[in-house]
């Protein structure tokens, strides 16, 4: 039966349309302003105002960033976490989401409450810091990987979402002579892709934008990943990228602000979308099943 709507109705959804259209524009805004004044010409940055569109097309700032190797050097360290970290993050999460999803494991309950705990509590900041120390991996990139290897939340929701999987699957394929690590890989990890892509993803922010632990961990500037290069030049008035001062080229620091800040949000946006459409399906198939 069609719904006839009321002018009550009518009116109420063209409201939430309006607030929700202003509340978008207003997210969206700050982006945009950002990549206008990427693209303006300095000289116009320079006169101030708010900026939504490039008066003057230029790529100064782009073509100055390029023209040193230190931002292409900090990008090559983000990518090589963001990669080597994430599958780090995969492998270990499901090696230990499966046993755990399997009720006959011994101890099953001890170490969920091990795990949980962890949620909860920490050794804090100079202990972590510590033990980062004594295994020798500062001044290394192991520093931005390993610490943070397992996700207590990511490894319940997958665990909860193996679960979920028919155990006459498995019990099937123990009959075809295929063992638990058989299982896993071929049977449990090819029906859990959804979860195993909406975790990739999380996992995969968390390591490009980190620049607290690359603080803490990391001295030599030459491993800085983008993030960490980022901040130095919003918090720096002269906003040197590389070698050469920016204003012995005649280029605003603003617009080489906003260039980089472009250039470390670009790559991750264009990665989203192609694993947006496991969100819903990977996390709420997880989170069914206790």
């Amino acid at each position: 039966m069609p719904y006839d709507k009321t002018w009550g109705n009518r009116i109420f959804d063209a409201f939430n349309i309006t607030v929700l259209s202003v509340i978008a524009l207003l997210c969206v805004l700050p982006f945009i302003y950002i990549l206008a004044v990427s693209f303006t010409a300095p000289h116009i940055v320079a006169q101030g105002g708010f900026i939504l569109y490039p008066k003057e097309f230029s790529l100064a700032a782009y073509k100055y960033i390029f023209s040193t190797n230190t931002l292409v050097r900090s990008l090559g360290v983000s990518i090589y976490v963001t990669v080597v970290g994430t599958l780090i993050n995969l492998v270990l999460t499901s090696l230990l989401a499966y046993p755990l999803s399997r009720k006959t494991l011994r101890g099953r309950q001890l170490i969920l409450m091990g795990v949980l705990f962890t949620m909860l509590f920490n050794g804090g900041l100079i202990p972590t810091y510590y033990v980062v120390k004594s295994l020798g991996m500062i001044d290394t990139l192991w520093s931005l990987m390993i610490p943070t290897a397992i996700s207590a939340f990511n490894l319940i929701v997958l665990k909860n979402f193996f679960q979920n999987i028919p155990e006459g699957l498995e019990d099937s394929a123990k009959i075809d002579g295929c063992n638990d690590v058989g299982v896993l890989f071929r049977i449990v990890l090819p029906l859990s892709l959804p979860a195993i892509a909406t975790f990739a993803l999380f996992y995969a922010v968390d390591h490009w934008n980190k620049y607290f632990s690359a603080i803490m961990y990391i001295n030599d500037n030459e491993k800085w990943p983008v993030q960490v290069l980022l901040r130095e030049i919003v918090i720096n008035a002269n906003s040197r990228v590389g070698d050469t001062n920016i204003e012995e080229m005649n280029i605003q620091p603003l617009t080489i602000k906003m260039a980089v800040i472009v250039f470390a949000t670009l790559p991750i946006m264009v990665v989203y979308p192609f694993l947006q459409k496991h969100f819903a399906k990977g996390v709420m198939l997880g989170s069914v099943k206790g």
